[in-house]
């Protein structure tokens, strides 16, 4: 290592505890040899150098995937996407050159190109050149592609196998559409966050083979398969663990669903929470102009004209069984699920959104930052609230 090298690493060195400074100098003892071929490549005030012993002692993450796979970390440094901040559009541009001719070989290529990107995301994050909004905002779009991949790969093997799809009133070919709902619908994906999922299709009907399956089981076909490449764990790990509880029957209910059937389940059987949770749903794979459709179809079955004061009694109802089960489990302490913790504010900002986003249509959206500010504004909350 030269000089100028040395003398950059150890200021980085310096920013940590002496604890965390012993730990690094032993890692690198071991290591020191992955980093001798690296490009060195600089962009203004960000070093790679300066910041590697802050984000190898802060994630386990990014230093077990240097040390299994240093040639990610090496082309992240001679391309110089580690010092470039990600547009959702720039994501899809990079995810269209992935190469795989199979469903293994797609979910080999989907494992690493998320392994690159989470260490991108991750080296960013920890070294102080990325703010909130772009890494919530990188990871959501992150997983948008990696859905709308694996989607567009399950519906044609689909489609090859089975026919494609027809509406038995449109005589139009059927798409799924993928809604997201939790962290992901908007757009505040974390790192650790599982991604929750909903799938509809527009119409009943059938395939159009000489052997033809209801719309409805190619659906539940393509479902599985969809799962299955983002959820399963391989050698390379998994893409996104994905939660399908919050569908329509959750567990029991089918994977997918047609808009009618939709349009009917939460018109006679939706439930307050039902509600809750569709105040962050956003169309992210499949046919988003369907997906928008549906989503203005539900809109009164979340958003009411009038302030409905019945819901009041289900949100206390609803928090008080959050609250039992947090004691119930001793956690009412943590950070995330405990008073004044993260579920909190996201529980006390929707239900704000469900009193009151009927007639205030600037709430109606699923973005949580975007939300606490307008609830201010609006005299919902008051400033030192939010």
């Amino acid at each position: 290592m030269l000089n100028n090298q040395a003398e950059r690493l150890e200021r980085g060195i310096s920013l940590l505890p002496v604890d965390l400074q012993k730990l690094f100098r032993a890692d690198w003892d071991q290591h020191q040899q992955l980093f001798e071929d690296m490009p060195d490549v600089l962009d203004g005030d960000q070093d790679w150098l300066q910041a590697l012993a802050v984000v190898w002692c802060c994630s386990d993450f990014c230093a077990l995937t240097i040390q299994r796979r240093p040639e990610i970390f090496h082309d992240l440094l001679q391309s110089g996407d580690l010092y470039r901040s990600y547009s959702g559009v720039d994501i899809d541009q990079r995810m269209q050159s992935l190469e795989f001719e199979d469903e293994a070989t797609l979910k080999t290529a989907l494992r690493r190109f998320r392994q690159r990107e989470m260490l991108r995301i991750a080296w960013r994050d920890l070294a102080g050149w990325a703010g909130l909004d772009e890494v919530l905002s990188t990871l959501s779009a992150l997983a948008d592609a990696c859905v709308n991949v694996g989607l567009s790969y399950a519906y044609q093997q689909a489609c090859e196998k089975y026919g494609q799809p027809i509406g038995s009133e449109s005589g139009k070919v059927v798409s799924m559409v993928v809604l997201a709902v939790g962290k992901l619908g908007g757009h505040e994906l974390n790192f650790s966050s599982d991604i929750d999922l909903i799938f509809y299709y527009e119409e009943a009907g059938e395939t159009d083979s000489q052997s033809p399956l209801s719309n409805h089981e190619f659906f539940l076909h393509v479902s599985r398969s969809l799962i299955s490449i983002l959820n399963e764990s391989t050698k390379d790990g998994f893409v996104f663990r994905v939660d399908m509880r919050l569908r329509p029957n959750g567990d029991s209910g089918p994977l997918a669903l047609n808009f009618d059937a939709a349009e009917l389940y939460y018109q006679t059987q939706g439930r307050e929470w039902e509600r809750y949770a569709m105040i962050k749903a956003r169309p992210v794979a499949g046919d988003l102009r369907a997906g928008k459709a549906l989503l203005e179809m539900l809109r009164p079955f979340v958003y009411r004209k009038y302030i409905d004061y019945g819901v009041v009694e289900s949100i206390r109802d609803l928090k008080k069984q959050i609250e039992d089960e947090l004691r119930r489990k001793g956690v009412e302490n943590n950070i995330k699920l405990g008073p004044g913790g993260i579920r909190e504010i996201e529980f006390t900002a929707q239900a704000m959104q469900l009193i009151r986003g009927g007639r205030k249509e600037s709430l109606q959206q699923p973005s949580l930052l975007t939300v606490l500010p307008l609830l201010a504004q609006l005299d919902c909350l008051t400033g030192t609230a939010v």
